[in-house]
């Protein structure tokens, strides 16, 4: 893995998320192999990498939904795999999770979804339950009578919301994101990213967001991780990555689309621009 930007040296102490030579595998299939990752304390991490590289498997495997064959997760300083079954759950508590597609159950009320988490874990009156979910509403920005509609009933951007605020319903530390602005318009998904920014900001969030959307990731990301031949092969700012030498990396962010969204972008004093890929790419990087 590349850590590129300066202060690498100091970072350590504030990863709020620690994965170190991390192997998952689905019968003979190696998804990660060896795959280091830091996540830092307050920032938005975007995850990026082709179809199949193992992105949300990552995630699934830090929250302990999926199983890994070897390596070391911590999670606020704690080895997950030394937890006790409590210690566990009350780490799950501190970390939400937005799945992709939103995954709301569709045969309960856009409240009895919100709702869930606090049932399994608070033991919450109604009345206050009522409370809090018309609270997490709010925050994302929808309307209270969205409380009484069934999923099949909002818009794709409310829905989007609407498994955001299930995603907030135990006020977590960590927030995990898998293709959160996927099917949405670019208003609305130019929405959901500011909605985030400020979630980030007034609740001091830490945040892992799966994406594919360049928009939002030159919109909300601290820093940027690519996900290759089963590793992370490069993290940094995005001028960091624009500035990379990586073939797959020069041909993600080289077509109309990124051109169009990183004209403005700075990539530094040893950057040009590769005519024969359309894209930047490191002086003497060859």
């Amino acid at each position: 893995m590349a850590e590129l930007g300066h202060g690498a040296a100091t970072r350590e102490a504030d990863a709020i998320i620690s994965a170190r030579g991390v192997v998952v595998a689905f019968d003979s299939k190696i998804v990660l192999n060896h795959l280091d990752l830091e996540i830092m304390s307050g920032e938005i991490l975007g995850v990026i990498g082709a179809s199949g590289s193992g992105k949300s498997v990552l995630a699934r495997t830090i929250l302990g939904l999926l199983p890994k064959k070897e390596g070391v997760i911590e999670i606020f300083g704690r080895d997950v795999d030394a937890l006790s079954e409590g210690e566990r759950r009350m780490l799950q508590q501190r970390c939400g999770v937005m799945f992709q597609q939103g995954a709301l159950f569709s045969s309960l009320t856009i409240a009895d979804n919100i709702q869930l988490p606090m049932r399994e874990t608070l033991h919450l009156s109604p009345g206050l339950a009522d409370e809090m979910t018309m609270l997490k509403l709010e925050m994302v920005g929808l309307p209270r009578d969205a409380a009484k509609k069934h999923p099949a009933q909002l818009s794709g951007g409310m829905t989007k919301r609407a498994a955001l605020a299930r995603a907030l319903a135990l006020d977590p530390e960590i927030l995990f994101l898998d293709e959160p602005t996927s099917g949405l318009d670019p208003i609305a998904a130019d929405a959901f990213d500011q909605l985030l920014l400020a979630l980030k900001a007034s609740l001091n969030l830490t945040v892992m967001m799966i994406t594919h959307d360049l928009s939002s990731l030159h919109a909300t990301c601290d820093r940027i991780a690519a996900i290759a031949r089963g590793k992370v092969i490069a993290i940094g700012t995005l001028q960091d990555l624009l500035a990379h030498d990586d073939p797959w990396l020069r041909d993600y962010f080289a077509g109309e689309r990124g051109r169009t969204i990183f004209a403005d972008e700075t990539i530094g004093p040893n950057a040009s621009f590769d005519r024969d890929h359309q894209g930047p790419m490191a002086l003497g990087a060859r």
